[in-house]
């Protein structure tokens, strides 16, 4: 690992460069298609690997953008010197030859400058620096491995040396009440926490975070909109002195790991009371969209602009942050509802049911799709590449209620009790990714863990649409049937990874992935 370090440090001090100008030459093939994938992490940046006269030539920094090195920079000779533990390398730029500790190094085609990028011929990287070098024509993926022999965490939907694409492992970091994060007040500390939970996270082989991002109408990130979230200071508004959601983007971009900022929609408060909330918040600054339910103060959905204010939140972040996707979680009207606990929407009902549906089931599925449709439009329509997703109840509907649904005998289903119509916006192409909360065990008879993930399956077949599984990490070791150890999950795996149109799994949540009996379980799955 040392050889490791030391590298890597050479490598930044090579690329962390003042800007050339030019040079860039004739530059043939531009290949923007071509992949680089370091110790199975991808890598990627503003500048693509380009060939030059059946040489590759490759960005330099990307191998070890963000580890930072002290450097020499010659003007007049355009010549880098560095001299790291007692290693003297320099290099000329525009030329075919390097010289480390004096010996040249012979390369195929000369060191140029592209868009302030140094870029180096690929067989340099690997026989010059030591690198195992695999090109892979079919995918038009370069790998490169370090002698150490670490292959580190693969990327997801990033081909490995078979051209299989690799599955999505994801997991959800709860903020609310700071479930998984922050526990500290103090920002430094939030960061230390933050950065060692990703460390854990990847070495247990996690390749993509779900970080709650608007726990209660309130922000881990700098709006204009809604206020400061109180978990980050103890204070709602209160600035915690750093932009929390750029830094966790920077520390899991790092580690090649996707973000996705996860947001509660229609949630305002955990509590009744608005007492401690700021003038800002929505709750105070509208209370006719509020619904008081069961102790919670609920954005109302069935009022247009409530919901156009949340989409607008969520299009603050997309426009200002370099997020991979948008992540919604599982309830849009609350769960618990009854005869005798209703969600107090009557009146809005009868004022906006302007398409005259029969009843406010269907009047509330309606504003639901309305919601999803609208929101993953504003997303792509200003960012295409951020992906978009929903993370619905595991059983959309029981079969005995609609010949649609699946084989199950479940008390809750998203259709009735969330309103969340979650097959209507994976036929329609509303959404890139579902991931169904398929928090049963195969043991279970009434909603049956390999029952669901066929149904889902089925569901996503001839659809653009994919499915990742929500996968219950926090009911290992209770007393529910088939959740008595971790083998349950790798069991799931295993099951999941054979299933076509199954394209990964995320956890719930952060603190129960990272408990001993589980995080030794799926560290030494994923390894093997």
């Amino acid at each position: 690992m040392k050889w490791r370090q030391g590298l890597m440090v050479l490598l930044a001090v090579m690329l962390l460069l003042p800007a050339w100008s030019g040079l860039a030459g004739a530059r043939a093939n531009a290949a923007s298609v071509i992949s680089i994938v370091l110790d199975g992490q991808r890598i990627q940046g503003d500048v693509d690997p380009y060939i030059v006269s059946n040489t590759t030539l490759v960005p330099m920094r990307l191998v070890s953008e963000n580890l930072g090195a002290q450097i020499q920079w010659s003007q007049s000779e355009k010549v880098v010197k560095i001299n790291q533990g007692g290693t003297l390398l320099s290099i000329p730029l525009g030329s075919k030859t390097a010289f480390v500790n004096g010996n040249s190094v012979d390369l195929e085609a000369p060191v140029t400058s592209l868009n302030g990028r140094i870029m180096v011929p690929l067989r340099f990287v690997g026989q010059g620096l030591g690198l195992s070098v695999n090109w892979n024509q079919a995918t038009q993926t370069i790998t490169l491995t370090t002698p150490d022999g670490s292959i580190g965490v693969p990327v997801p939907g990033v081909p490995d040396n078979e051209g299989k694409l690799t599955a999505l492992r994801g997991v959800w970091i709860a903020t609310v009440s700071s479930l998984d994060w922050p526990a500290s007040k103090s920002a430094s500390t939030q960061q230390a926490q933050f950065s060692t939970m990703l460390d854990q996270l990847q070495e247990t082989g996690v390749n993509a975070v779900f970080v709650q991002v608007r726990p209660s109408a309130d922000a881990l990130y700098k709006s204009s909109l809604v206020p400061w979230s109180n978990v980050l200071t103890g204070t709602q508004g209160k600035d915690p002195g750093y932009d929390p959601l750029a830094f966790m983007i920077e520390e899991a971009h790092k580690r090649g790991m996707e973000f996705h900022a996860w947001f509660n929609p229609f949630r305002a408060s955990t509590g009744s009371s608005t007492a401690n909330l700021v003038s800002g918040h929505v709750a105070k600054a509208h209370p006719d969209w509020m619904v008081n339910f069961d102790g919670k103060l609920y954005i109302n959905p069935g009022i247009p602009a409530a919901r156009q204010s949340v989409i607008d939140n969520v299009m603050e972040v997309v426009n200002n942050y370099d997020i991979d996707g948008v992540h919604l979680d599982d309830y849009f009207y609350p769960y618990g509802e009854s005869a005798s606990k209703k969600f107090g929407d009557d009146g809005t009902y009868s004022l906006y049911n302007t398409a005259a549906y029969p009843n406010k089931g269907d009047w509330r599925r309606a504003n639901i799709n309305s919601f999803v449709q609208t929101l993953g439009s504003s997303i792509h329509s200003v960012k295409p590449d951020v992906r978009y997703g929903v993370s619905p109840f595991g059983v959309w509907r029981n079969g005995s209620s609609d010949s649609l649904g699946s084989s199950t005998r479940a008390g809750v289903t998203a259709y009735d009790s969330t309103y969340a119509d979650a097959r209507t916006w994976i036929k329609n192409e509303w959404i890139d990714y579902v991931v169904p909360q398929i928090y049963w065990s195969s043991a279970n008879t009434a909603a049956n863990y390999k029952t669901l993930v066929d149904w889902w399956a089925d569901t996503v077949e001839g659809t653009d649409v994919d499915l990742y599984i929500g996968e219950a990490a926090y009911k290992v070791g209770t007393s529910e049937a088939g959740w008595s150890s971790a083998s349950e999950l790798t069991d799931h795996l295993a099951y999941t990874i054979g299933r076509s149109n199954v394209d990964g799994n995320i956890f719930f949540r952060a603190q129960n992935i990272l408990s001993s009996k589980v995080k030794s379980t799926l560290q030494q799955y994923w390894a093997n």
